[in-house]
């Protein structure tokens, strides 16, 4: 299975859409990074993805990054510190434990829309969204080999 096509197309707009929903809540801002391979630890590689995507540039230190590797069935959510500063220590694997109960059912763009929703939900709270809110990250889904 190919990173590009784990997905359909129906369901990576889908993902998309639950994206710009999630971050009309809130100023944080979510990507989500899909790849064949992860060598090594899921965090590791997600940490290194955050900063060759950016993501560490939000104003706010706000971004959160959901990877993916589909090979290997490696996931993990990662925020910026602006977010890591402000929620619960247990913040993510709650978000994580959730979103790979539904990956175990087979059900991964659901999963993939949960742990979306979910954080942006979250994220309301300490980061809401204002009038004169940015759009500082693309919404599109990234991928790697």
């Amino acid at each position: 299975m190919n990173a590009r096509n784990f997905f359909t197309k129906e369901q990576q707009q889908q993902i998309v859409e639950a994206i710009k929903a999630a971050e009309n809540k809130t100023s944080g801002e979510i990507r989500v990074h899909l790849e064949n391979k992860c060598k090594g630890e899921a965090l590791d590689r997600a940490a290194n993805l955050f900063a060759q995507l950016g993501m560490h540039k939000t104003e706010l230190r706000n971004g959160v990054l959901i990877y993916l590797a589909v090979d290997d069935r490696k996931f993990c959510i990662i925020g910026d510190a602006g977010i890591n500063k402000k929620v619960a220590a247990d913040f993510w694997e709650d978000i994580t434990a959730n979103t790979v109960s539904l990956f175990k059912e087979g059900k991964f763009a659901e999963g993939m829309i949960s742990a979306i929703a979910q954080s942006g939900e979250e994220l309301k709270a300490d980061f809401p969204v204002a009038e004169d809110d940015v759009n500082e990250l693309s919404d599109e889904i990234s991928f790697g080999n």
